[in-house]
């Protein structure tokens, strides 16, 4: 397993959605959450899915993602992490006013290919994302919904909440 950057991510779109789509199926339609459609998409419907999160996708790989990694076991991808850390100009709503500024870094479209996880390879991935964030001198957040298990799971990591956010809750690891 190893953790790749990827250098063109709209060209890995066709793959990044079938990945997605297996996480959306392992989670019973829980991630992603789709929050944006009226009728999600059945568990077995890939079309369905295509047809409505194909256009967010683009968007996110194309205008709001700064950096992907995916992990891959061969050809196949296991899991993603992207982060967000320039976010001037950028349409990222979900963010709160309070805490956008130049030291801000967020972690997103963080996922592990369900057949994969409880594999350490979600820690894998998040302590990467962390480390490449410190790197860049970024505070470390994420923004994700309350009802997730990932919510409990970035708790277990130390991640603690912010705020409550329109639907959503802010987390940020404390600086050490």
């Amino acid at each position: 397993m190893e953790i790749v950057k990827v250098q063109n991510p709209v060209e890995l779109k066709d793959k990044l959605l079938e990945f997605v789509f297996r996480v959306y199926r392992g989670t019973n339609g829980a991630y992603p959450a789709l929050e944006w459609v009226e009728k999600k998409p059945s568990q077995d419907d890939f079309k369905g899915f295509k047809k409505v999160y194909e256009p967010f996708l683009e968007f996110r790989l194309e205008k709001e993602f700064d950096e992907l990694y995916i992990l891959k076991e061969g050809e196949k991808i296991v899991g993603t992490v992207a982060l967000v850390y320039n976010l001037k100009g950028k349409d990222v709503w979900w963010v709160p006013e309070d805490i956008k500024s130049e030291e801000t870094g967020l972690i997103e479209f963080f996922m592990v290919d369900p057949e994969y996880r409880g594999k350490g390879y979600g820690s894998k991935l998040l302590e990467f994302a962390v480390e490449r964030l410190k790197e860049l001198g970024k505070d470390v957040y994420i923004i994700t919904f309350p009802h997730l298990e990932a919510y409990s799971y970035y708790l277990r990591k130390g991640f603690v909440k912010v705020m409550d956010y329109k639907e959503f809750v802010v987390l940020k690891l404390p600086t050490s």
